[in-house]
């Protein structure tokens, strides 16, 4: 090779090498996807369930939940991107709707208490949506985790044949992106998508810009938790206004609905029960056990399937070491969200207090299965099994735990010293 082609050649293979160095910690955006639309979609499935745990559960009646998959489904159907879009509304009174990789979308109980027309609805689910469609979840992921651990997630995979160091990253991800902050250029893209999806459809996109001027006005007093993640500077009003002149839609498009106002008038009649509950929550964060304790039961008084008010109980329970109170109360839980991670974990904590081994790592191995990543589960587990007698079961469940963590969880030395002995 003549000397000129070497050294084309070999500054050829600097670039490609700080052409990689830099873009390693961009995950290649822009130019290439690492991360498969097939795992895109399993990690926003393994996420969900830590991220409806995290908000309170799913909201207990079955006419709002379909009536949100209705509105949803609706706008995906005209989205680019043919992921499996999934549509929830949780018990949670703060203001706030996210999305997770690969189609999960979920809205708090708060913030559709503040939405006035169904076209407000298709506002806020459209947006979410274009996050979805921009792959902005996707991407941070990517940032975060190493490609040999993205190709290791599957559905294949189940959560005891994953190793603790990669359960601990996937919790640590988990957490981050409920509260990921987006920029101002992903705002503008997510607001983007989100407008053509309400044309495409049939929505109004005045509903969106309701929304905004409104959650605006609440910034001043108390700005609702939507826009500490989904930032909302003047621009993003005017940019929304521009869209609409440069558009101009016109015609009969939905703005609001007989249905939409059923579904809020169910959301308003339990409203009260809630807010016992939120009084009972700030009392027991005060250590005021008994008045806690009233306001829990006053919030079943009025509406019997309060999730929250049901797992706070629970825990009172515990406390008080009225086990079979507090199993009642945790079970009870579980008749309206059988996939609810505190449930089964309370349930478990409940049974093995009781001495009833076999049930307790029923539930802590349901409790693994939903949230892999919660390295108490895999202690709890290993208790049982080493009150069962198997030990090498016990073992396992010690590893993994002292390998996911926290190591400042009050139950991470206990953990230690018994995997220790038994090793």
């Amino acid at each position: 090779m003549k000397t000129s082609g070497k050294f084309i050649l070999f500054f050829f293979f600097i670039f490609i090498f700080v052409f990689f160095s830099y873009n390693s910690s961009q995950s290649f955006l822009g130019f290439f996807k690492i991360l498969p639309e097939d795992k895109e979609i399993e990690l926003g499935n393994l996420y969900l369930p830590a991220s409806l745990d995290e908000f309170e559960g799913s909201y207990p009646e079955e006419k709002v939940q379909e009536y949100i998959q209705t509105i949803g489904k609706k706008l995906a159907r005209n989205s680019t991107r043919k992921v499996p879009y999934q549509f929830h509304l949780v018990n949670s009174g703060v203001v706030n709707a996210f999305a997770l990789p690969g189609g999960p979308v979920v809205i708090t109980r708060g913030i559709f208490l503040t939405l006035e027309d169904e076209d407000e609805l298709a506002g806020i689910l459209a947006h979410e949506i274009g996050h979805i469609e921009r792959r902005h979840h996707a991407r941070f992921v990517e940032k975060q985790l190493a490609l040999n651990v993205l190709l290791q997630i599957g559905s294949l995979f189940l959560p005891q044949n994953l190793s603790g160091e990669l359960l601990f990253q996937l919790g640590r991800v988990s957490a981050e992106l409920l509260s990921l902050k987006f920029s101002r250029d992903q705002e503008r893209e997510a607001d983007e998508e989100g407008f053509i999806l309400l044309l495409k459809t049939g929505y109004s996109p005045e509903g969106m810009l309701k929304v905004f001027e409104r959650f605006k006005k609440m910034e001043k007093k108390r700005p609702p938790e939507w826009i500490s993640t989904h930032p909302l500077p003047e621009t993003r009003i005017k940019d929304w206004q521009e869209r609409m002149e440069t558009f101009k839609p016109s015609g009969a498009f939905i703005k609001g609905s007989s249905r939409f106002v059923e579904i809020k008038n169910m959301l308003l009649s339990t409203q009260s029960s809630f807010e016992e509950c939120q009084k009972g929550k700030k009392a027991f964060g005060e250590k005021d056990f008994s008045t806690a304790e009233k306001y829990f039961l006053k919030a079943l008084e009025l509406y019997p399937k309060n999730v929250p008010a049901l797992l706070y109980l629970a825990k009172l329970n515990l406390r008080e070491k009225n086990y079979s109170s507090a199993r009642d109360y945790a079970f009870q839980a579980l008749k309206f969200n059988p996939e609810l991670f505190s449930a089964h974990y309370l349930c478990g904590l409940s049974e093995f207090a009781l001495n009833n081994y076999e049930r307790s790592v029923a539930y802590f191995e349901k409790a693994k299965k939903i949230i892999p990543f919660e390295g108490s589960s895999y202690y709890y587990a290993g208790r049982n099994y080493e009150k069962l007698g198997n030990l090498q079961k016990a073992k396992s469940n010690y590893q993994k735990a002292l390998e996911i963590g926290p190591k400042n969880a009050p139950w991470y030395e206990d953990c230690n010293r018994r995997y220790q002995r038994l090793r």
